[in-house]
């Protein structure tokens, strides 16, 4: 699982990208030659050259994980002539939570995760085309169905759209999951939402139940069906879809780093 959201993450940086003319700020060139990790007090800072890395609001930037730490400062390594902000999605994440820019509590991370699965992707079928609802019948039901098991939860999916209401004691089974992990672990989690629109394929995808690339293909069951009625756009699609991949991959790895007492038993050379 690992290996392959680090393959996905490296993958999008190499994806050719067409892109139409737009007013955009150019991206601020590459400074430095050799990123480091360093350590201090149980703390691991990221250095460019001889700089430590700061997040946007000029704080010191720092991870409490060496793994994280380490995977950070490969992203910086792997910008070429101009670093592209918009694919470091751990270095944002970090930045994030070390600058909470919406000033969010782990009690309001829990509270829209719990409140967002009624409105889960995978729980809403089409009504209108048979075969689109037979498809997802046939490839969302048995991750449902795993999720209720896993989580001692009851969801049912519909083919309406009137959002279901659930018993009290399943959003506390939830409420006590997500409640398990630490802050820095649900922005994990809700990056991840926010990417693939699903709660559900998120934990599938945290508990090593389904690949990062097999979520992302539920996730876009709907649009890759309507595709193959009415075709794609030669490359956008793709882009679209492995740009999905690396987000829900870091999301998923940053989960990890921050709950797992995993450590590098080796130096690496970035």
């Amino acid at each position: 699982m690992l290996r392959s959201c680090l393959s996905n993450l490296v993958r999008i940086h190499r994806s050719p990208v067409q892109t139409s003319i737009r007013n955009y700020a150019a991206p601020p060139k590459r400074f430095y030659r050799n990123t480091g990790v360093i350590s201090s007090n149980g703390r691991f800072e990221i250095t460019l050259d001889s700089r430590k890395l700061k997040t946007p609001r000029g704080l010191p930037f720092y991870v409490e994980s060496e793994p994280l730490a380490v995977a950070i400062a490969m992203e910086w390594d792997a910008q070429k002539d101009v670093i592209d902000r918009s694919s470091m999605h751990l270095t944002a994440l970090s930045s994030t939570v070390i600058d909470n820019p919406n000033s969010l509590q782990k009690h309001d991370m829990v509270n829209y995760l719990v409140n967002y699965i009624n409105t889960d992707t995978v729980l809403f079928h089409s009504s209108e085309e048979p075969e689109l609802k037979k498809l997802q019948s046939q490839e969302w039901t048995p991750i449902v169905d795993w999720c209720n098991k896993r989580y001692e939860i009851n969801l049912a999916s519909t083919d309406s759209l009137v959002v279901p209401t659930f018993e009290p004691g399943m959003a506390m089974n939830l409420s006590r999951y997500f409640s398990s992990y630490n802050t820095a672990a649900l922005h994990g989690f809700v990056f991840a939402v926010d990417t693939i629109k699903s709660i559900i394929l998120t934990m599938a995808c945290a508990d090593r139940y389904i690949s990062i690339e097999k979520a992302v293909q539920l996730a876009r069951l709907e649009e890759e069906f309507q595709q193959g009625h009415w075709g794609k756009v030669e490359w956008a699609h793709d882009i679209q879809r492995l740009d999905s991949q690396a987000r829900l991959s870091a999301a998923v790895l940053y989960i990890y780093f921050n709950t797992s007492n995993a450590f590098v038993k080796e130096k690496i050379s970035l």
